[in-house]
Formats: C-alpha cells, structure tokens, sequence
C-alpha cells in the first residue's frame, strides 16, 4: 500500500475552474465513500478549501489509485479527466507526505504562512474519520501532518506572514478606502470564515455588522466581535450603509446580485456623496457576489480571483513577506517530519516480511523435528527437547543479523527493496509496483481515457 495526492490549486488552476470543484459537506460525505468504494482506494481524506481540492489516499497501485481518484474529481467538476489533466497534480509516497505536511504548513497557500487551511485539515480528517474512511495506515500521516502544521507555526516566524486571506483582503480594502477602524462594514456569512473576517476587522476596529441564512449563527458571532445582527432581507440597506462588504457563505449560487450593490450605491447619493466608495471582498468559492458588480461605479471588488493575479514569482499572494529564513526553517522542519514518517512507514512495511519469514522457519524447524521423531522414536524427551532447542536456537541465530538489518535499512530511501528481496530469496514474494513519487495526471494515466471518463456530472 502506498500514498498518494491527487488534486487541483490556486498553484495549478484557475478560480474558475475552482469553482467546479466547490464541494459541500455532503459532496465531500459523497466523494469520500466513492473513493474507497473504488478499486484500488482503501482510505482517503478529502481537503476541499477556498483554493485547493486535494484527495490524499492510500491506494493498492499507483495507476489503478490515480485513475479512481481522478474519476471522482472529474464527476465533482462535472468535467472528463483529459480536461482535467493540464491543472491536476500528483503526489506518491514521499512526496505525497512532503505535500500534505506543505499545505498543513500554510507553506503551498496563496498567502504563505496562513492557519486557517490547518483548522480545514483537522475538520476534513475529522469527518474522514466519522464516515470512516481512514484506518491504519493514513491515521499516523494525518495525525502527524497535524503535528507539522502547529510546530511550524508555534517554531518558525512565518506566522509574520499574515494569518490569511482575510488579512490580505483587508490590506487591499485599506489601500482604497484607508483605515478600517470606525468605519461599519458587512460581513454575509457566519461559517469559519465569515468568523475570521469579522474578528479580523474587529481587531482593526471596524464597526461590524453580520448577516447569515441561520440568525442565531449571525448573533452568536456578532455578539462575539462586539458587533451587531442584520437579517438577509436587510441586505440592500445593510449594503448601502456599509463601507466594506465581505461576503463569504459557502453557497452554491450568486448570494449578492448586481442590482443589490446597483440599488445600494443609488441610495448613498444626496446622502452620503457620491464619491464615498464601497469595497466588495468576496472570499467565497463558488463566488457569492455577481461578476457585474466590478463594473459598477464607485465599487472595487477584491476577489480570489484577484490575488491570484497578484502572485509573485513564487506562486503565493503579495503580502506581509515572510524572511527568508523562517521559511528555509520550516522547509527543513517538513523535510526532517517527512523522513521520520518515512521510517516509520518503512519499518512497518517490513514487519510482515520479517513475521513471514520467523513463520517460515518456525515451519520448516516444526517439520524438521517431526521427521526426526519419526526416525528415532527411542530418543528420550529430555534429549528430543535439547535437541529442538538447539535446532530453534541455530535457525534464531541465522535470521537475526538479516531481520535486524532490514528494519535498520528500510529508514533509509529505497530501504523497501531489501524486504523485497528477501521475499524472493526466502521465496514469500509479492512484486511492488515502481513509479515515480511526483508527476502530473498526464503522465500517471496510462490507461485507455474512454476508461476514465466520469459516469456522470456534479
């Protein structure tokens, strides 16, 4: 069994292909169990964020894992695998743990060094274990990817970063509107996001106002943030008084249409002047607020589409930067983790060739002394037990020094190879398959594509 990643990201795909891949609680309920009701899928967690959706699976082959996962993307995109594949990474082994440990980082972000995507890696091995869809074999990786993501943070500067979206989205609103701080602004939804816009401007002392398809959840969080609540049906009038309008609901469909923000902008005129303008941050995926909207006079728009054209050479938003130093720290932390579990990985992959093969010789030594007893029925019991002792203890002797060494040497890369080749010497075989730890999904698919066209659409 082995790792493997197998996803689409702000790094690789644009928002509007993104947008396809948007994924509820209940899709990702569906996606999980169509994984590992696939062939080659024991166990999978499904990572479904702002800018990323990534499915990390311990699969029995390599080709055969990359196909199903890919199978249940494309049907989410509504989309078929070959157009899929320019935007779809892959990951195995190694380089699938260094990922998943990367992402948990905040390190592969559009703002690097950002929390939040290590609270979405707890929520989604969270429900992968409520529907139980991860065992043995991924529950130390993402319980150590876990583990990764809070020491880089609590261990290197890159918290300096920025925590997030948010932070980066507000800076902008700052740089049109100037100072946050007294001014009222609308925050629509009040999900994980929604809570961390609104205690962000709170911390900048922004008046805040929250509205949300649940009142008791906008009054819950308002409340918290020193705010106040605002019914949906106020929307206009909340819209119209506002300065700063961040949207983030998790909705399926436009929440925000052009002639809200048309009506609202109308109303400030003779009222507030013309020219005070309203900034529209819209941090939801699929996107809350209608395209129009960025065409409205008076009104700039910060989207995820927007800081995704703001990346720098390095693929992550503009922002706070993050030192150099802090960054190579934690690269060295995730590459010092990765190899730990490697260890560990290995050393247990090893542990049922080495159980084999004591089993093995604890059958040919039991046959052995049956024969012997057969022979010399007359031999007493004090001299048929010495002799079994003797006989155990010679095998013992002969396996030790190659059982201990191949535990020593599957910590090291390519260690799985003396296990294998023990299987073959001492005849217990299985054949691994051999392939490469990172490509793209052109290059894992071999396969006939008419065999992975999706069996139906999102």
């Amino acid at each position: 069994m082995s790792l493997l990643a197998v996803g689409v990201s702000h790094q690789t795909a644009p928002v509007a292909l993104l947008e396809q891949f948007a994924m509820g609680a209940d899709d990702t309920v569906k996606a999980l169990h169509e994984l590992v009701g696939s062939d080659h899928v024991s166990e999978a967690i499904v990572l479904a964020t702002c800018n990323r959706v990534e499915v990390f699976a311990e699969v029995d082959r390599f080709h055969g894992g990359v196909a199903d996962v890919s199978r249940v993307l494309a049907r989410q995109a509504g989309a078929t695998v070959e157009e899929l594949s320019p935007y779809v990474t892959v990951h195995y082994e190694d380089q699938a743990v260094a990922h998943l440990f990367t992402v948990a980082a905040g390190l592969d972000s559009m703002v690097v060094g950002e929390t939040q995507v290590l609270g979405q890696l707890r929520n989604a091995y969270a429900l992968a274990r409520e529907q139980g869809t991860v065992g043995r074999a991924m529950h130390p990786v993402a319980q150590r990817a876990l583990r990764v993501g809070k020491r880089v943070h609590s261990e290197t500067g890159i918290d300096k970063a920025g925590a997030s979206l948010v932070s980066v989205s507000l800076d902008r609103a700052e740089e049109r509107i100037g100072s946050l701080a007294d001014r009222p602004v609308l925050v629509v939804g009040a999900g994980s996001m929604g809570a961390l816009a609104a205690t962000t401007l709170a911390r900048r002392g922004a008046a805040v106002t929250v509205s949300s398809r649940t009142p008791a959840h906008a009054q819950r969080l308002a409340t918290s943030v020193e705010g106040r609540a605002a019914d949906l049906a106020d929307l206009p009038a909340e819209t119209a008084a506002a300065d700063v309008l961040v949207t983030c609901t998790g909705a399926r469909g436009v929440v925000i249409g052009t002639e809200v923000v048309a009506g609202a902008m109308r109303s400030r005129i003779g009222t507030t002047g013309p020219d005070r303008p309203l900034v529209v941050i819209d941090l939801a995926l699929p996107r809350d607020v209608d395209p129009g909207v960025a065409a409205l006079p008076g009104v700039h728009v910060v989207d995820l589409a927007l800081l995704q054209g703001e990346r720098g050479a390095d693929g992550h938003a503009h922002a706070s930067p993050v030192a150099a130093d802090d960054v190579a720290a934690a690269h060295a932390l995730i590459e010092a983790e990765t190899a730990l579990l490697r260890a560990e990985r290995q050393a247990a992959a090893v542990a049922p060739t080495v159980s084999a093969l004591r089993s093995q010789a604890a059958e040919v030594v039991d046959a052995e002394l049956l024969r012997l007893a057969a022979r010399l029925p007359d031999l007493d019991a004090r001299a048929r037990a010495e002799v079994a002792r003797t006989v155990r203890r010679v095998v013992d002797k002969l396996l030790h020094e190659p059982t201990v060494r191949v535990k020593e040497l599957a910590s090291a890369p390519g260690g799985v190879d003396y296990a294998d080749a023990l299987r073959a010497l001492f005849g217990l075989g299985i054949d691994a398959e051999v392939i490469p730890a990172r490509t793209n999904l052109a290059e894992a698919v071999t396969v006939d594509p008419d065999e992975l066209r999706p069996g139906g659409t999102a």
